[in-house]
């Protein structure tokens, strides 16, 4: 169950995120209901979110190792 929790699972939500945020290659046709244009940076909508998470975690490793005492 372990193993499942570990490995599987996660596995399985990138898979399935990729497949649902992948984007038109230049060249396939636009399916009905659907922008043809391609947004200009995925990224920037989630600067500031990912901006968090990078200061959560080195504040988070560096506790870590701190109370280790390398």
């Amino acid at each position: 169950m372990k193993f499942i929790i570990k490995k599987v699972i996660p596995v399985f939500f990138i898979v399935v995120f990729g497949l649902f945020n992948a984007q038109n290659t230049p060249g396939t046709p636009c399916f009905p209901g659907e922008p043809c244009d391609k947004p200009a940076s995925p990224i920037d909508m989630h600067v500031y979110v990912l901006a968090i998470i990078a200061i959560i975690t080195i504040a988070f490793f560096a506790k870590k190792y701190k109370t280790q005492k390398i």
